[in-house]
């Protein structure tokens, strides 16, 4: 309307003051509606072709949004493990600190396991210290066997030399039978020595392995019944969260409730512009807003970062060969802003809907003399009329609260 207005105090109004002062002529008269268009053809042409150029042209270097909000993150609450809950410590929407516990699962069978290995440890370790005086009893056992051969092959070897000095006083039998107790002695002597070295082995390697073994089940035991405390990863509030004593959580089916952090965002918005307003947005660019959350209240920020793709053209592979005409979505061009003023925007809940509208500033542009003739006189008019769409924003700022009201 602004921009009709405009172009009508330019073209109609020098008209029509041209045909009533300059040629006398009177409305109802000379001046009628039959033959107000035949005489101001030139004027209404040039009024809408101006008008529409206006239009166009500001509102491509002014662009509005109107999908700006304020971004948050949430942190699902999960468990590592499925299970039945035992307790609960907080309640829905309290505020917890990072490392409070929220609620613990029931920990029966991992206190089982526990006490399992560490009844076990005891069995190994008390068998440890029984190994020593195993070791001490085979070791006399080898002493004894390596004694009885030793006298064995004494008693063989005196009969063997009895023998050789007269054949008549040893027999043939009892060299035989002493060669047999050798035999016999030095398989007992071996058989000594292989319990001894078994005995050794299984203190030395088999029972440590085995404690190790048990105390990596009382860890792992341990470990699930530490983990089976679900707690606060950040600070922030607890939110849709209604776990009570004996409910049944599994993080694959579904979060415990929600976390939403203190610090999320930090006071940035984004905003979505229409492609066609690409080539005008640039970083540091001065965007006002106005939000329902605030009402009567228009906000400066300014641009301070542009997403460089349109998320419309994202694919995935699968296994069917895509169609470009199936994506009939157009994407829209976010930017990233930030307040003007620190803590202007801190009254404002993350998630509220508001509404944009980005101005361009080519005063430095035309200082600097980059603009000149009439792209400079273009651009004064431009943002001349800049002020007429923060008019309009500010308006916009008052009806938003009315508008929420009405249809929501």
């Amino acid at each position: 309307m602004l921009e009709l207005i405009f172009s009508a105090l330019i073209t109609i109004l020098p008209d029509y003051l041209y045909r009533r002062y300059r040629q006398g002529k009177r409305i109802g008269h000379e001046i009628t509606l039959f033959n107000v268009w035949y005489e101001l053809r030139w004027g209404l042409t040039s009024c809408a072709v101006l008008a529409i150029a206006l239009i166009t042209v500001i509102f491509h270097f002014h662009p509005a949004a109107t999908s700006v909000s304020a971004p948050f993150r949430t942190v699902s609450i999960l468990s590592e493990r499925a299970g039945r809950v035992a307790e609960v410590y907080v309640n829905n929407n309290d505020q917890v600190k990072a490392g409070d516990a929220i609620f613990r699962l029931d920990t029966s069978r991992q206190e089982a396991s526990a006490e399992t290995a560490r009844r076990r440890i005891a069995e190994v370790e008390a068998t440890l210290d029984a190994g020593a005086e195993d070791i001490a009893v085979a070791q006399a056992q080898v002493l004894s066997a390596e004694a009885a051969f030793l006298q064995a092959q004494d008693d063989l070897q005196r009969r063997q030399d009895v023998a050789r000095r007269n054949e008549t006083v040893v027999s043939e039998q009892e060299l035989q039978r002493l060669t047999s107790a050798v035999t016999q002695a030095e398989g007992v002597y071996d058989g000594a020595q292989a319990a001894l070295r078994g005995i050794e082995a299984r203190v030395a390697e088999v029972l440590p392995a085995q404690k190790s073994s048990a105390e990596a089940m009382l860890a792992e035991a341990l470990t699930e019944i530490r983990l089976s405390t679900v707690t606060a990863e950040v600070d922030g509030a607890v939110t849709q969260f209604l776990l009570k004593p004996g409910d049944l959580v599994n993080p694959i089916l579904r979060p415990a409730g929600i976390l939403v952090p203190d610090v999320t965002g930090q006071g940035r918005f984004i905003a979505t512009f229409k492609q066609i307003a690409t080539p005008v947005l640039k970083d540091g660019m001065l965007v006002e807003i106005t939000c329902a959350a605030k009402p009567l209240e228009v906000i400066p920020m300014v641009i301070s970062e542009r997403q460089r793709v349109v998320a419309a053209g994202q694919f995935r592979p699968g296994d069917a060969l895509q169609d470009a005409l199936e994506r009939q979505r157009k994407g829209s061009v976010l930017v990233f802003l930030e307040p003007v003023y620190a803590g202007h925007t801190d009254d404002i809940p993350p998630g509220s809907a508001c509404v944009g509208m980005a101005y361009s500033n080519r005063g430095l542009e035309m200082a600097a003399g980059e603009i000149t003739g009439f792209a400079r006189l273009t651009t004064s008019i431009v943002d001349g009329m800049g002020i007429a769409n923060a008019i309009l924003m500010r308006a916009q700022a008052i009806l938003l609260p009315v508008r929420t009201l009405v249809f929501n």
